[in-house]
């Protein structure tokens, strides 16, 4: 029996993966279930699986950064995900065990299988290759991967006009007048973007400097976005979007 456990913030996904386990891979032995990433890291600790089935995306702490915090990696793992065609790519270069949401058996079957013979090794070396690449394919094409309810979105880092926050989540507003929500905080997302001129001008808004009209003194100060939209800069953070413009 291979010791397993389940990690998905989507209680809906865990169930229906607990199912299709018990139903067509009776060699995994499910030890534990969790919808919460922290959860998940205390508890693989203690636990000490032998696979670990693991969507990438989830709210306060994706994949890669969980797997961070647990290197060197003991187990096995299988990815859940949503990702488009680039990623799965880069899994599969990489020799990386996933399965695309929605998991079709056949392929679960021969991911498990793959596992039980003993194919998959080196995992922290994979893991480490796989963020790798990521980040310099992102990096060529200025593009970020930002996680939503219901995948991931590649965005063009040039055609974000700004992030407003939402409580845990974020909208961010498109060059071309869409929004995006984000499962991750403004803070997060502020942090992602740390390398690209952006400034958070207010507890709740972040902006691309690029893509600021101009600077109104009125009404405590705010700014006309290329989008037309009007954001109050808050006045602790003036001085610093003042320097920044000098900079420009």
């Amino acid at each position: 029996m291979i010791r397993s456990i389940l990690v998905d913030d989507e209680v809906s996904c865990t169930d229906i993966l607990q199912w299709q386990l018990s139903k067509y891979c009776t060699q995994v032995e499910i030890v534990g279930i969790y919808n919460d990433t922290l959860e998940a890291l205390n508890q693989i600790t203690t636990i000490q699986p032998e696979l670990v089935f693991l969507d990438i995306e989830m709210p306060g702490m994706n994949a890669f950064e969980l797997l961070e915090k647990l290197k060197p990696i003991p187990f096995d793992i299988i990815f859940i995900t949503a990702y488009n065609q680039f990623a799965v790519q880069a899994f599969k270069e990489n020799a990386i065990d996933y399965l695309l949401k929605p998991i079709e058996k056949s392929d679960l079957v021969f991911a498990v299988d793959k596992v039980y013979k003993k194919q998959a090794t080196n995992t922290t070396e994979r893991i480490d290759a796989l963020l790798k690449l990521f980040k310099v394919q992102l990096e060529a094409n200025k593009r970020i991967a930002l996680p939503t309810n219901n995948g991931i979105s590649f965005i063009d880092v040039e055609q974000i006009v700004h992030c407003v926050s939402d409580n845990n989540y974020t909208f961010v507003h498109l060059a071309n007048g869409s929004r995006v929500l984000i499962t991750k905080t403004l803070k997060q997302i502020e942090e992602s973007l740390i390398t690209y001129p952006f400034y958070r001008v207010h507890q709740s808004h972040l902006v691309n400097l690029n893509h600021i009209i101009k600077f109104v003194k009125d009404q405590g100060g705010f700014l006309l976005m290329s989008d037309n939209s009007t954001i109050t800069v808050a006045r602790q953070r003036k001085e610093g979007l003042m320097e920044l413009f000098s900079k420009l």
